[in-house]
């Protein structure tokens, strides 16, 4: 599933970077998404980005986590993995996307575009499973505990975002990181003593 998702958003993307009309009609825009009720921009925003290092970023991430994802979804959720991988994956684009939303929809000049609020929820998902996995980042040397990566993320992407000094969605990465977190414990409560458990012993 995530590697259909990876294809599919490449594909989107790199036909986007070349047809700035396709790329217009795709991106989030909450001005026309609530005055012209596009409403599918919503989602489809996710399937295109910036450039090709936005791309790239959020589809290395996006393959380091997702198929861990998929895989506890299917054990936790026999059957319904791939139901629930799409709706924790959409959800996380819309939840992201809402902050601006409400922020800026009657602003016709605000755009937004790229999968990180999605990619956010699919690594927070992955910290309930396994709260004590190292994650490793380009710049530190040694793997520290998801669990502390993501408080230090949420932290920090709450933080830049009141701050607003560069035109990173900040807003979406935390939101996302919620979402993903909070759906997971939801389809099934058990897993939030799991989790617990992981980080106490």
């Amino acid at each position: 599933m995530t590697l259909i998702i990876i294809i599919l958003t490449i594909l989107i993307s790199v036909n986007a970077f070349y047809k700035p009309i396709f790329f217009d009609k795709l991106k989030f825009n909450p001005y026309r998404t609530s005055h012209q009720k596009e409403f599918w921009r919503l989602i489809t925003y996710g399937f295109i980005h910036a450039d090709w290092i936005h791309l790239g970023v959020n589809m290395f991430v996006l393959y380091s986590f997702g198929n861990v994802v998929f895989a506890y979804f299917n054990i936790v959720f026999p059957g319904k993995a791939i139901f629930y991988y799409l709706v924790l994956y959409l959800g996380g684009l819309m939840i992201a996307a809402a902050p601006a939303f409400g922020k800026h929809k009657n602003n016709i000049y605000y755009n937004s575009v790229g999968a990180s609020g999605a990619v956010s929820a699919i690594v927070f998902s992955s910290i309930v499973f396994d709260p004590m996995n190292k994650i490793y980042l380009f710049f530190i040397p040694i793997g520290i505990p998801a669990i502390i990566f993501g408080v230090l993320y949420l932290v920090y992407s709450a933080y830049m975002d009141k701050k607003g000094a560069d035109n990173i969605g900040h807003d979406a990465h935390f939101w996302g990181g919620i979402f993903g977190f909070g759906l997971t414990i939801a389809l099934k409560p058990e897993l939030f003593l799991y989790f617990l458990h992981r980080i106490i012993g």
